[in-house]
This record gives C-alpha cells, sequence and structure tokens, in this order.
C-alpha cells in the first residue's frame, strides 16, 4: 500500500430533511469517489419514482428500504478524498427514530459537518445534534448553512441563522469565531467544490476547501488497545472476524487479546482494512480482524477488545457527570434509562444523586439533590444493570462519554469520571 494521506472520521449531522444525505452524495461526486454516470442513473430511477432532487442522497441511502422511506437509517461509511486527507464519512441519521445510530456515528468521528437549511434554521434537532456532537467529543465543526438557493442566495438570511447558530455554540462551548459558515446548496453544487456566482457576498471558503483546515486527530497509540465492536461476522475459510474501530493503542499480528466484559481471549491472525490486509492498525483505523480461539457466539456488539495485559474495564459502579438536555419530569435515584457508550447499549440504573451544579461554570449548586431535571448537571451513581466496559474519561476519553436515551429520545449526555471495577477473572 502506498503511504496514506492522513484520514479523518466525518460525520454529517442534523436535523432530518436538511440535506445531509444529499451533501455526502455531493462530495462523493465532486472528489471523484462516484462517477458521474451512477448518479445519473440513481438521478433517472429517483424521476421514475417520484422522488426528483434524491440522485445525491441515493448515494449513501443504498438501502433498499431507505429509498422507498426517502430517510437515511444505518450508517453507511464511505469514503472520499480531498487533497490533504482522505475522508470515511460517517453518515448519520437525522430522523428521530434513528439518533442511537446518530450517537454510534458521531462517538466514532474526528470532525463534524453540521448541515442547516437556510430556510428552517434552527430546529430542535439541530440543537440535539450540536449537544451530543460536543458531548460525544467532537471538537471540530464546520456549517454548511445549505438550500441557501432556496433562500434566494440572500445574504440577510444567511446572516439570520449564522445569529441563532452562533447562540447555540455559544451554549455547548463550541466557538463560533472559530467556527465556517458557508452558504451551500449541495443539490445546485454551490461552494462545495468551486465559488458560485450566486453569492457574490460570500468570500470564505468552499466546502471541500474547508474540510482542508480540518486538523489532524492526536492518534493515541501510546494508550492500550481499545477497540469497541460493532458486529461479529463468520466467515467461511477464515472463521470468525469482529469488525470495529481501533480508538486507542495499536492493534498488531500475533497480539494475545481479551474481549470484555465477554471474557474471551484469543491472538490476533490477521487484520484487513479496505479489503487489504494490514500488519497494525491504529486510532482511527475501521477494521476487520480475525481472532484464533474464537467462536462466533463468544463476542457481541458493545464488547471491547482490549490486551490482555490491560483489558477493557468492566464497572460495577460508575461515577459520572452529566447535563440532562430533555425529560418529562424529572430524573431520581432508581431511575434506569439505556446509556450509549462506543458500541454499548446497556440500562443502568441512578443509585445516588451526589451534586447539581451549574451547566455554565460547572460550581456546585446543590449536594445530593432529592431530583435533576432538563437543563441541569449534575454529578451522579450509576450501576449497569449487566455488566459493561466503560473507561475514565481522563485516561480514555474515547470510551469515557455517553448519552442516555429513553422513551426514544436522547435524555442526558456525560462522562465518566471514576470508576469501580468489577473483577472478571
Amino acid at each position: 500500500m502506498a503511504v496514506e494521506k492522513p484520514h479523518l472520521n466525518l460525520a454529517v449531522i442534523g436535523h432530518i430533511d436538511h440535506g445531509k444525505s444529499t451533501m455526502v452524495g455531493r462530495l462523493m461526486f465532486e472528489t471523484g469517489a462516484v462517477p458521474p454516470h451512477i448518479i445519473e442513473g440513481y438521478r433517472k430511477e429517483a424521476e421514475s419514482k417520484g422522488k426528483a432532487t434524491f440522485e445525491f442522497a441515493w448515494v449513501m441511502d443504498n438501502l433498499k428500504e431507505e429509498r422507498e422511506r426517502g430517510i437515511t437509517i444505518d450508517i453507511a461509511h464511505k469514503r472520499f478524498d480531498t487533497p490533504k486527507f482522505y475522508f470515511t464519512v460517517v453518515d448519520c441519521p437525522g430522523h428521530r427514530d434513528f439518533v442511537k445510530n446518530m450517537i454510534t456515528g458521531a462517538s466514532q468521528a474526528d470532525a463534524a459537518v453540521l448541515v442547516v437549511a437556510a430556510p428552517d434554521g434552527v430546529m430542535e434537532q439541530t440543537k440535539e445534534h450540536v449537544f451530543l456532537a460536543r458531548t460525544l467529543g467532537i471538537n471540530q465543526l464546520i456549517i454548511a448553512i445549505n438550500k441557501i438557493d432556496a433562500a434566494k442566495c440572500d445574504q440577510k438570511r444567511f446572516d439570520e441563522v449564522k445569529k441563532d447558530l452562533s447562540a447555540l455554540l455559544q451554549m455547548v462551548g463550541y466557538k463560533p469565531a472559530e467556527t465556517l459558515f458557508i452558504p451551500t446548496s449541495a443539490l445546485q453544487g454551490i461552494n462545495i467544490a468551486k465559488k458560485s456566482p450566486e453569492t457574490p457576498w460570500y468570500t470564505g471558503p468552499t466546502l471541500l476547501e474547508a474540510l482542508d483546515t480540518l486538523k489532524e486527530p492526536e492518534k493515541p497509540t501510546d494508550k492500550p488497545l481499545r477497540l469497541p465492536i460493532q458486529d461479529v461476522y463468520s466467515i467461511s475459510g477464515i472463521g470468525t472476524v469482529p469488525v470495529g474501530r481501533v480508538e486507542t493503542g495499536i492493534m498488531k499480528k500475533g497480539m494475545k487479546v481479551s474481549f470484555m466484559p465477554a471474557n474471551k481471549e484469543g491472538e490476533i491472525k490477521s487484520i484487513e482494512m479496505h479489503h487489504e490486509e494490514i500488519p497494525q492498525a491504529v486510532p482511527g483505523d475501521n477494521v476487520g480482524f480475525n481472532v484464533r480461539g474464537l467462536a462466533k457466539g463468544d463476542i457481541r456488539r458493545g464488547d471491547v477488545c482490549g490486551p490482555v495485559d490491560a483489558p477493557p474495564t468492566v464497572a460495577d459502579e460508575f461515577t459520572a457527570q452529566i447535563v440532562v438536555l430533555q425529560h418529562p419530569s424529572a430524573i431520581t435515584i432508581g431511575y434506569t434509562p439505556v446509556f450509549h457508550c462506543h458500541t454499548t447499549q446497556t440500562a443502568c440504573t441512578f443509585v445516588e444523586l451526589k451534586k447539581k451544579l451549574d451547566p455554565r461554570t460547572g460550581q456546585t449548586k446543590e449536594e445530593n439533590p432529592t431530583f435533576i431535571k432538563a437543563g441541569d448537571a449534575a454529578i451522579v451513581q450509576v450501576k449497569p444493570t449487566k455488566p459493561m466496559v466503560i473507561e475514565n474519561v481522563k485516561e480514555l476519553p474515547q470510551l469515557g462519554r455517553f448519552a442516555i436515551r429513553d422513551m426514544g429520545s436522547t435524555i442526558a449526555a456525560g462522562m465518566c469520571i471514576a470508576i469501580q471495577p468489577k473483577q472478571m477473572r
């Protein structure tokens, strides 16, 4: 393999129908990752199904069910190149039911493009996605104010949406002054690959130029290996092949590894990325790997692979700092929602509310509150209902952040600040 350009995982986030999938399809088309005749084929098919303008979206939504419903369900992984980087796009669904997929997608991303339609401006989901992106540790954000053609390429409308978004970014801790806001039309190709004469008032970079201003994330190769499992396949002639993304450390052939909380061990026989065998995998690599001594039923999505001598931490209980986004009433001791952390989804019970914090300053407002509600930040003690891997955010931030969901929506987001480990051996 030739020496690769640096690799970034890019999440494309934002409200449903604001044009995320079309944006991703357009990026792939403009960078040559999808040939024009394929788009043309999709365009004809889309028109015949009464879904005109969906041709770019279908590049990503190639699951049949998605085409028929016109929405994005799974997280499709696609690659495209800019002069500086090669990107894997994690297309994050915007539809309400699919926020949990969005969480899995965003938690793997190094940077995000937030797509906001100029005519609609900031919507509920825009807020939720911005908040999640921040909590899940995405520090680099580019904003595409999309469908600018539908707002007649009006600078005044662009400025209004930018102002609303700036207030939202400020609230969650992004710096609007350091964030690029780009007027775009994914469908028409405005300011995606080249500057558009339709927005003469805009002097900043195109979206592709903006992507090349992103910084390559530090690769935490000095930390112990952590690879959360996304799927496990059984491939004839090879055996059990878990798939996931290396979050920290280095995975090498011949390495002895342990899977937690499954409490299984094995030896790595081979590692594959983009259908090519590689001798080792580093943080950011999405890989499949074959393990000697492992049957398909031994491990599952949500387990984490690590070295035998520094296995992933299984929590008996953990202390977390959370921010409550929304909850119809109040959260009290005994509440048991689902925690989404790396690739696991585990129900956990609140066993103690330690402190209520001021979300802006982080100062303690109240010790041992009886309840916490929407808008509150708090320090809580949590007990997983079944074994789960979580790490201290200070040591391994990639496995220390989580979102809390219940009743089909994201209730809160947070990070793990202390763990009482469970003895697994």
